[in-house]
């Protein structure tokens, strides 16, 4: 799994870091990734946090890249 965040879309709710903050935190008023590999144990929270984000800034691929 890869995830990244459209900086331009996000407008930082925090809803992200609310349902996965091991993954997710806010700097500067936006989300940022805190980590450089998604555990396999937090995808599903990971997948969660990008299904709630109301602006779709949350972009998550699956598979090997």
């Amino acid at each position: 799994m890869r995830v990244e965040i459209d900086e331009n879309e996000c407008s930082g709710t925090g809803l992200c870091t609310r349902v996965c903050a091991d993954v997710f935190e806010l700097r500067n008023f936006l989300s940022h990734i805190r980590v450089d590999a998604i555990p396999p144990e937090l995808e599903d929270k990971v997948q969660e946090a990008a299904d709630l984000c109301p602006l779709q800034a949350i972009l998550v691929t699956h598979g090997e890249d």
